[in-house]
């Protein structure tokens, strides 16, 4: 695919094949630092769900809520990979950095005050009279937000994920 874009008074053709597309977002720092950074964090939720109940819980896999925020250690890491990769004055840590402090202000402002509010109408529910129109209506989802301490672990957990990430970098590019 041959692409060409006009800038000002010069234009620049932009080829692409499906090949190197493929191997360019295999080799993707910032997108492989934020999945793995998601994936570490909802397998620690599912390893501790575990230990504490006892049994495998899959939903712990994809859910949302708990401890470490997935959410957060997603777009932490992607931020400060993005700032390793692009420079950490440029435009697109700026946006990085804007995405990572909107979802993490989220996650502890309306999630967890809508997963509160789940949890009193859901006690609502269980008290209404079996006759009751609204008694069979199924229970809201109440784990949806996080605490600060979850947020900041998440966080944390982000920014170690594309340190360690860049580190391995620097290891490979040296050695070749």
């Amino acid at each position: 695919m041959m692409v060409e874009m006009a800038t000002g008074s010069s234009t620049t053709t932009i080829q692409n094949s499906g090949a190197s597309l493929s191997s360019s977002i295999l080799t993707n720092y910032p997108l492989i630092s934020a999945f793995l950074a998601f994936a570490i964090a909802q397998s620690i939720k599912f390893f501790t769900s575990w230990y504490k109940e006892r049994r495998w819980d899959l939903k712990q896999l994809i859910g949302s809520g708990g401890m470490p925020s997935s959410h957060s250690a997603t777009v932490a890491a992607l931020a400060m990979a993005v700032g390793f990769q692009e420079g950490f004055g440029g435009s697109l840590f700026s946006i990085a950095l804007i995405l990572a402090c909107v979802v993490m202000y989220d996650a502890t402002g309306v999630r967890l005050q809508a997963g509160r509010q789940a949890e009193v109408l859901n006690q609502i529910l269980y008290e209404l009279p079996a006759e009751h129109p609204l008694s069979e209506s199924t229970p809201l989802r109440e784990l949806l937000g996080h605490t600060p301490p979850q947020v900041i672990a998440g966080g944390l957990l982000g920014l170690v994920t594309a340190v360690t990430g860049h580190l391995i970098t620097i290891l490979a590019t040296s050695r070749s």
